[in-house]
This record gives C-alpha cells, structure tokens and sequence, in this order.
C-alpha cells in the first residue's frame, strides 16, 4: 500500500483551515473511560449527573479535544504530521449525541525551526464554541 504525505513546511499557507467533525455516542464514552481509567460518575452515571451543573451526563473533554488528531494526521498538514504542544480552553460541555467539528487554522509558520502554529476550533452542531486552542505541528518533510 502506496501513502502519500501531507502537506510540507513550504507547501501550507497562513490562512488555510481543514476539519473533521463526529457525533459522541455511548460507545465513545465506555471506550474513552476504558482506555483512560476515567470512570467519573460525571460521564458514566446519569443520577449522579443530575446532580451536577450540566443536570446530565457529559462527554469526556478529551472526547472533543483528541477530535484535532484525525484534523492534523490527515487533512492538514496530513500524513506524517508530528504534533508538538496542544493547548485547549474547554468553553461549554461535550454530550452525549452532540457533533463536534475540530478545526485546524494555519496562523503562523514559524521558519527557524520549520514549524506551523495553528488556531484550533472545537464546535457543535448548533455552533456553538465548546473549545479553543492553539497547536505547534512539525509538517512532514518534501520526499523528492
């Protein structure tokens, strides 16, 4: 199987976006707070949820947050991308049945190193904001 790689340092533009959107199931959650052991009733048990702010369950923030991954691994840069730093800013809760849409923005290339800042948006399917961010990717290299 032939794989082409992302985009190079030299080939991405300020300005250019990409995005990838999915809808949290159950599934999500039980997998999410499988793999990370968070097992907080907040997202897990809805009596206990009742009782909180949100007055039901919630999605795990990094449900949302790990939405940018598919974003940088294959969109923009793509293929080979490294990510360096992410920073997210959770603005309103993630539930379950909500799509989120995780957009990327180039913002700056940054040339000494060859690396490329990007604004990072996580929004749902009414439009609202429930994340910001910014994020420092190493771009694949240019095969020749």
């Amino acid at each position: 199987m032939e794989y082409e790689l992302g985009k190079s340092y030299d080939e991405i533009n300020v300005g250019e976006t990409a995005s990838f959107s999915k809808t949290v199931t159950e599934t999500d959650i039980a997998l999410f707070a499988a793999i990370t052991g968070d097992f907080n009733p907040m997202h897990m048990n809805e009596e206990f949820a009742k009782k909180t702010p949100f007055k039901t369950r919630i999605a795990h923030g990094g449900i949302a947050h790990s939405l940018i991954a598919p974003v940088w691994g294959t969109k923009l840069p793509g293929l080979g991308t490294i990510a360096l730093e992410i920073k997210t800013r959770f603005k309103a809760p993630t539930y379950i049945g909500d799509t989120i849409t995780a957009t990327t923005e180039v913002i700056e290339k940054m040339e000494e190193r060859r690396w490329i800042k990007m604004k990072l948006t996580w929004t749902n399917q009414k439009g609202e904001v429930v994340g910001t961010g910014e994020g420092l990717v190493v771009p694949p290299p240019k095969l020749k």
